[in-house]
């Protein structure tokens, strides 16, 4: 009894390749064996049809003559072709002395289908910005088997990878043939790692650069200081000159992500002390007699 494969996966008699893809993938992974809702019939029957729709030869001669399309015998189907034996004709076709090879043939030898290289596989991998400029290791899972084909599996294996310093938010590192298998010998694809950096609660990131804020109070800003710089590699000693102000940049050249690293801009923010006790009221009252002409809101007068 000839099968139908367009009802089994669901899809109509002229469903594009992709529409077929779809459709099986969405029913192998309900029906995997290895699956809750598994059933081995089922997976099987699913798979049976997948093998022939997804293979342009085997659909067309599916719907010429129906799933028993493989098994052709003597007489052909209902008496026809003048009681030829069909699988003489496919194999004058495909076979000896046909399009495919064998003695006085075209091609010198069966035909065989050409090495393909399997798909690559996209994994996500989450740094840390210490991980991002030191470089790191992870062990990831890459699915197996053939991402076109009813051999896919849907299990996943562990492999280790290297991650280099200095990687960027977005960037895409590739693991040679550790991806999908290939079909018919060929290659396996690559598995492409993306990296996406996790948000840090000290330092942000704009392209290479990496900025901090670091607060002082206002005698540091006002005299001067040496004060200890966090950075990703470790703190730096620096000098804040006299009468920093506050959002004031300074540089680290050489601190930021990149294989080329950017840089590492420090942002000064001026913290005020608050005024608690009599004491500390006394001292801010005593500032604003001695400094009380200078005004941080009056505008300088133009130059002429």
């Amino acid at each position: 009894m000839s099968k139908d494969y367009y009802q089994i996966l669901g899809v109509s008699r002229a469903a594009s390749d992709k529409e077929i893809k779809t459709a099986y993938r969405k029913l192998a992974a309900k029906y995997h064996p290895d699956k809750k809702t598994g059933d081995e019939a089922k997976f099987k029957e699913i798979s049976e049809a997948y093998e022939t729709l997804s293979d342009a030869e085997k659909r067309s001669m599916y719907d010429q003559f129906g799933s028993d399309y493989q098994n052709a015998g003597a007489g052909g189907f209902g008496g026809g072709f003048g009681g030829a034996d069909f699988g003489d004709i496919f194999g004058d076709m495909f076979g000896q002395g046909g399009f495919g090879g064998g003695a006085g043939g075209f091609g010198g030898g069966h035909r065989q289908a050409r090495p393909r290289k399997g798909e690559d596989q996209h994994v996500k991998v989450m740094l840390t910005l210490e991980e991002a400029i030191n470089g790191a290791e992870r062990t990831i899972n890459v699915e197996v088997g053939h991402k076109d084909s009813h051999s896919y599996s849907y299990d996943t294996k562990p492999i280790k990878v290297r991650i280099p310093a200095g990687v960027l938010q977005d960037q895409k590192i590739r693991v040679k043939e550790k991806g999908y298998q290939g079909m018919n010998g060929g290659p396996n694809g690559d598995v492409i790692i993306e990296i996406n950096l996790q948000k840090h609660t000290d330092f942000r990131v704009e392209d290479k650069d990496v900025y901090v804020d670091l607060p002082i109070t206002p005698w540091e800003a006002a005299l001067g200081a040496k004060v200890d710089i966090p950075t990703l590699k470790g703190t730096v000693r620096m000098s804040i000159a006299a009468g920093t102000q506050s959002g004031s940049k300074m540089r680290i050249k050489g601190r930021g992500l990149g294989k080329e690293p950017g840089n590492q801009y420090v942002v000064v923010q001026i913290h005020t002390p608050p005024a608690e006790t009599p004491d500390q009221i006394a001292l801010y009252e005593q500032m604003a007699e001695q400094m009380g002409q200078y005004n941080p809101r009056e505008k300088s007068e133009p130059v002429t």
